[in-house]
């Protein structure tokens, strides 16, 4: 996966596009690069500035770049065809340096088009596949002139998938994009057009956009966009409202997204649950898709995924085994199609994918709707491909997820694989309305659990040293110092002497002052008002201290 992004209009390009940028890094930050309309009439050209490693680096560079340009691409990249480097990186260009293009997806047959492409006299630079298009794109734009149908042609000899962003130096102010199976954003704003992989980089632009479906086109220009079809023919795609904002993107005071996504899990929760349940207690689940009956008649389950959503669909098989009593079989999306599964009309394939977008787990949903499989979808992102391509569907509803370790979207996905569980175990008479009910309440229960324990593991995952005010005495099992603490609490000097009256008595002398009796101990505390606080920490820490006060210095633990 990678992120791609453009605009056209008014503002200064460039600093739009790092924006956009270092919002979508988390989609690769293998390489970066843009691609800058510069210049006039015949003295107009491609400014391409590619970079190694992390936007921060591009966005160095660019920063002592006296650019007004108002037009150009970007793109970061997470390397598959091609090693990270200078010359892989995107965006690439035609022979002549006139045509620019920036690509999320894979090329099946590039190959293939390579090898024609360089018989008839084209010269490639990288190792990529993505470079084929930015030639197919050249040999049609010396026929047409237009490229917007230069794009269109160009698609037409490529197999795989592509979310695609051109800019010609011949044509200044326009971008051609084109989509299949790859996600892409087209919105405009105030001062322009804008096209990312992600609404992420559009926000603070407009919340209003179109997401392009599959063999869907459209021209960017300052003035505005323009949607056509894989003909040419014009069409007025939906537009959809995003109602959450930029905060689902920023940090809110975390050190790190990892961090800040962590402590959402108990939103997602309730978000992912709220409205899913019926005053009856019967589950309603608007995006379902397929009828009650058509459920009832299913007689085998297969979960695809991969990487964390093929774990979360572990849990999903012991819940759907355990409640529906249906055999259900977890596949990794990569392999599903090489096997030759057992699938009839009555078997239900879950497809679970965060991004919605994965190009395993897509081939196997196309595979199994080919054999007679009915499909559902357990992702995060609204009009995804498997959103799209799927009967039915549960949104996760965790929102923007930037960190690449998946935490709240696995919450998420868990949850709402729960449900289809218990809807599957419903609709099969295998729990009633009551037990239904009641499982309902146990998993909205889990947010209030899940906050707890991030409530309380704050102390417990701070790395704690320790200082006496006041010292009179102390007593440990073992050394505070590199230890995690648990918990200390302040208990009165009656409770201290109940509770440690065998300690004390056995081995008063033991970190107390010198000949010192029980009572000369009691009598001391009193009148030079010691406190009790009792320590409890990892390693087998405990114990207690007799202080006026104790100072903690803690430093939080760092995670990587």
């Amino acid at each position: 996966m990678c992120g791609i992004v453009g605009y056209t209009g008014s503002d200064i390009a460039k600093n739009i596009l790092v924006t956009g940028l270092k919002r979508m890094e988390y989609r690769g930050y293998d390489s970066s690069g843009v691609a800058l309309e510069v210049g006039e009439g015949a003295a107009a050209h491609l400014d391409v500035i590619r970079r190694v490693g992390k936007v921060a680096g591009l966005e160095s560079e660019l920063s002592n770049i006296d650019s007004d340009a108002t037009c150009g691409i970007g793109h970061t990249r997470w390397a598959t065809h091609g090693r990270p480097s200078v010359v892989n990186a995107h965006p690439h260009t035609s022979c002549d340096g006139r045509i620019a293009i920036v690509h999320n997806g894979i090329i099946e047959n590039f190959a293939e088009l390579r090898e024609e492409l360089e018989g008839r006299g084209h010269h490639f630079k990288s190792e990529t596949d993505t470079e084929v298009f930015a030639h197919l794109i050249e040999e049609a734009y010396v026929e047409t002139h237009d490229l917007m149908a230069s794009v269109r042609e160009a698609c037409t000899h490529v197999v795989g998938a592509y979310g695609l962003a051109a800019v010609c130096a011949d044509e200044p102010g326009v971008i051609a994009v084109a989509r299949k199976d790859s996600p892409i954003v087209v919105g405009v704003g105030e001062t322009g057009s804008y096209v990312a992989s992600d609404v992420i980089a559009l926000i603070d632009a407009t919340r209003d956009v179109v997401v392009l479906e599959d063999g869907q086109f459209a021209k960017l220009t300052p003035a505005g966009v323009e949607y056509a079809d894989e003909a040419g023919n014009v069409i007025e795609p939906k537009v959809t409202h995003i109602d959450w904002d930029l905060d689902m993107a920023e940090k809110g005071g975390y050190p790190d997204f990892m961090l800040k996504e962590i402590h959402e899990q108990p939103r997602v929760v309730r978000d992912t649950l709220v409205g899913r349940m019926t005053p009856a207690g019967e589950l309603d689940i608007d995006e379902l898709g397929l009828s009650l009956e058509e459920l009832n008649d299913i007689d085998r389950v297969y979960v695809i995924a991969c990487g964390t959503s093929y774990h979360a669909g572990l849990i999903a098989k012991n819940l759907i085994e355990g409640w529906a009593r249906i055999p259900t079989e977890v596949e990794a999306a990569s392999e599903f199609r090489y096997r030759n599964p057992i699938i009839t009309p009555t078997t239900l394939v879950v497809a679970v994918s965060q991004s919605g977008e994965t190009a395993d787990t897509l081939a196997a949903i196309r595979d199994a709707r080919i054999k007679g499989a009915k499909v559902f979808g357990i992702t995060n992102v609204v009009g995804s491909p498997v959103a799209r391509e799927s009967d039915g569907v549960i949104y996760t509803k965790a929102n923007k997820e930037i960190a690449v370790a998946s935490t709240k979207s696995f919450i998420g996905q868990v949850v709402s694989l729960t449900l289809l569980a218990l809807l599957l175990a419903q609709v099969k008479y295998r729990l009633t309305t009551k037990q239904a009910r009641m499982l309902f309440r146990e998993l909205s229960d889990t947010a209030e659990q899940i906050q707890w324990i991030l409530d309380t593991q704050t102390e417990a995952g701070e790395k704690v040293s320790v200082r006496f005010t006041g010292l009179l005495a102390h007593w440990f099992e073992n050394v505070v110092q590199d230890n995690i603490l648990f918990g200390m609490d302040e208990i009165t000097v009656d409770g201290f002497f109940e509770q440690y009256k065998d300690l004390l008595g056995g081995a008063v002398s033991y970190g107390f002052p010198a000949c010192c009796s029980i009572e000369e101990l009691r009598e001391r505390m009193d009148r030079e008002h010691i406190r009790v606080f009792v320590i409890d920490s990892s390693l087998g820490l405990c114990g207690f201290v007799l202080a006026k006060e104790v100072e903690l210095q803690c430093q939080s633990l760092l995670i990587k």
